[in-house]
């Protein structure tokens, strides 16, 4: 066996078919990473004429030294052992003659999977020889970490999309099901943008995302050749806003008008009617408030108000949410909630498998100040998968130590 530089091609074919697979292998990414100053190249261990693994890897050049990521880890199958071991052997020797010094992965290899409640429900048999396997090999393993420290989040959500559409929503927690039909009565809209709106994502994620909108742009142009990739927002509709609002306004007023007849006449006991007029009095009190608001909202935004955003690579049979973000100031809209749901629907109709939601953290983990974000993913019955984590594999020694002992390898790579 032996170490090929794949061409564009040829990488691509290998990554569309290979289980599992990864947004982050395959020509569209690396195409991307380019535009952000990483130099990249595609392996593959061949078998004669036969590519039995391969991976994007990408490069980054600090204070003169050469350190590579191999982004979701190696396209192979740890579980075979000859074929991990020839292609650790092959790759160490490849790298180390690019002046690599070492190269980090983080494999998409699974520990557990756990549901929306925190009870494993699949654990990998294989797991621990695996694991073993690779430290052996010369793979350092750079922990168990519970929150976002490594490259790539070590627990991703994903929802299961193979059920009908009232199943899905049945599943939702109820709590978020009905912010999700808040938001609907509230005028939350939800639109398939273009690259020209992608400026929305930038405004709700900068200062919380480490990558700007020239990034998005090109994540957009490229997966978008092969139309890979889609983006959507949702706009609070003032004009429904308001109408809706002056509608509830009116019906609780009036309500509340002929309870306060109904005391005027009633004759005996009239307790039940003014507990029903004490909370009726309750929403004419909110609605009144809610209207002042929403002819403000409408008077000063009459074209509506971007509430969310979210970017959504297609590969495979799956769809990832790969970016997303809200406006804080209108979070009681239920803007983003809305959007998943409308996300999943559409997505399961075309055919897809599963919606990856992204990173969580440690779901078990007591005092987790990510409970907030945690929480948003698993009320839509998301389960989560624990991976392996990171590990680096020094590629060449001699370089390895003095860059080590120089500057430290932190900080190299924006995640």
């Amino acid at each position: 066996m032996h170490i090929k530089l794949l061409t564009n091609a040829e990488f691509l074919e290998f990554s569309k078919l290979f289980k599992p697979g990864s947004i982050y292998q395959n020509p569209y990414y690396a195409f991307t990473m380019h535009e952000e100053g990483y130099s990249s190249m595609f392996v593959g261990l061949m078998d004669g004429n036969v590519l039995k693994a391969a991976s994007l890897i990408l490069v980054y050049k600090v204070n003169g030294f050469k350190y590579a990521l191999a982004p979701r880890g190696f396209l192979i199958n740890y579980n075979d052992e000859e074929l991990v071991t020839t292609f650790t052997k092959l790759i160490k020797k490849f790298l180390g003659k690019k002046d690599i010094v070492a190269v980090k992965i983080n494999p998409m290899i699974i520990r557990k999977v756990y549901n929306s409640t925190g009870h494993t429900i699949q654990s990998n048999e294989l797991y621990d020889v695996t694991f073993e396997r690779l430290k052996k090999l010369g793979y350092f393993h750079l922990g168990y970490n519970n929150y976002f420290e490594a490259l790539k989040p070590r627990f991703e959500a994903y929802i299961n999309l193979d059920l009908d559409y009232i199943k899905l929503f049945a599943n939702i927690d109820r709590s978020c099901r009905n912010k999700i039909r808040k938001a609907v009565r509230d005028g939350i809209k939800v639109y398939h943008g273009k690259e020209e709106d992608l400026k929305f994502l930038y405004e709700e994620t900068k200062g919380k995302y480490p990558r700007g909108l020239q990034y998005f742009k090109d994540l957009y142009k490229f997966f978008g050749k092969d139309n890979l990739i889609d983006f959507y927002y949702s706009k609070l509709d003032t004009t429904d806003y308001l109408q809706y609002t002056q509608k509830r306004y009116n019906d609780y007023y009036k309500k509340s008008t002929e309870l306060s007849q109904k005391l005027i006449h009633q004759k005996g006991n009239s307790d039940k009617i003014i507990n029903e007029k004490l909370n009726i009095d309750k929403n004419v009190v909110k609605y009144r408030n809610q209207l002042a608001e929403a002819t403000e909202y409408l008077k000063k935004f009459p074209d509506g108000i971007i509430t969310s955003s979210a970017l959504v690579i297609k590969w495979q049979d799956e769809v990832y949410l790969a970016i997303d973000g809200y406006d804080e100031t209108y979070k009681k809209f239920g803007a983003k909630q809305l959007m998943i749901w409308k996300l999943m629907g559409r997505y399961a109709k075309l055919g897809y498998k599963k919606f990856h939601l992204g990173g969580v953290t440690n779901i078990n983990k007591p005092n987790n100040k990510y409970k907030g974000l945690n929480e948003f993913k698993l009320n839509f019955h998301a389960n989560v998968i624990e991976y392996v984590g990171d590990f680096e594999l020094i590629t060449n020694s001699p370089r390895y130590f003095v860059y080590k002992n120089s500057f430290g390898i932190t900080g190299v790579f924006k995640k």
